[in-house]
């Protein structure tokens, strides 16, 4: 699937703070909170599970 111009903003977002661009892909749901507990351990895994997100759906 093609990266669209919304993407470009969800990909700062998730460079920014991680759960921002998975909140905007998937909205509240399992993958936020995933999201939110990864970058509590880390900003990496936040990172690398919220640009997987952004870049499967």
């Amino acid at each position: 699937m093609p990266l669209t111009c919304s993407d470009i903003f969800k990909i700062i977002g998730a460079c920014i703070l991680p759960p921002i661009g998975v909140f905007m892909e998937r909205g509240c749901g399992k993958d936020l909170i995933i999201n939110v507990l990864l970058t509590i351990l880390g900003v990496v895994p936040g990172s690398i599970h919220a640009l997987y997100i952004i870049c499967k759906y």
